[in-house]
């Protein structure tokens, strides 16, 4: 992407619905790349594993985890460097971008804070039934898997059909993530776009009960 050819959030919208997402080189590179892996990385929401540990932290009422509240600040935390490389691809093009598609509605982030403060969190775009995970970030120890963690029990109570994580890494492959071939990827992108979910089906602004976390992470759903 150029200045002169720039990305619109109806464009980005378009990409994501067609299988394709945007990344930037570094925070200073100035356009952005598409990408289109011919191995495309999803959980599959209805065989998430959890572990015992994080099963745990769903029930520490140290922490509250709420949705949509502070889009800034969770974009903010993922762009920051960290690791030995201390880079990242988030680039001013990409806050921009996406923080419009949070004001329209299609950019949602799950935030874990402790005594107020951010301390872990993520973002991504949904589409449909489809839910395009984006980044995540903690302070504090397995504060993004408490935030992926309550992704997935909220999409699965609101009907979501595909959970993308563009690349598989060993942190998520211990949650379940796979590979799939591209085309089999699309397949099952068409059919989720075009169905209903609900991101809002719990309130965002409130931690949602524990035992209900739980019960919607059990391999076989609860009936609604």
């Amino acid at each position: 992407m150029s200045e002169d050819f720039p990305v619109t959030p109806e464009i980005l919208l378009r990409a994501y619905a067609a299988g394709i997402f945007p990344m930037a080189e570094s925070a200073d590179d100035p356009g952005l790349h598409w990408i289109e892996p011919k191995l495309r990385g999803i959980i599959p929401l209805e065989e998430f594993h959890l572990p015992a540990r994080l099963a745990r932290l769903v029930k520490n009422h140290e922490y509250e985890v709420l949705a949509d509240r502070d889009f800034e600040g969770v974009i903010a935390a993922c762009a920051a460097p960290r690791g030995a490389e201390r880079e990242t691809w988030i680039n001013g093009p990409i806050r921009r971008l996406y923080s419009a598609l949070f004001e329209k509605g299609f950019c949602h982030t799950i935030e874990v804070r402790k005594a107020g403060q951010l301390v872990g969190g993520l973002y991504g775009v949904s589409i449909g039934a489809a839910f395009f995970g984006e980044s995540m970030f903690h302070r504090e120890r397995d504060c993004s898997k408490l935030a992926l963690t309550h992704l997935v029990a909220r999409l699965r109570a609101g009907g979501y059909r595909l959970l993308d994580t563009q690349f598989v890494t060993d942190h998520l492959r211990q949650f379940g993530a796979i590979e799939i071939p591209r085309l089999r990827y699309r397949a099952m992108l068409e059919r989720a776009i075009h169905q209903p979910a609900d991101f809002a089906i719990w309130p965002k602004d409130v931690t949602p009960p524990a035992d209900i976390v739980l019960e919607w992470l059990r391999p076989e759903p609860p009936t609604a």
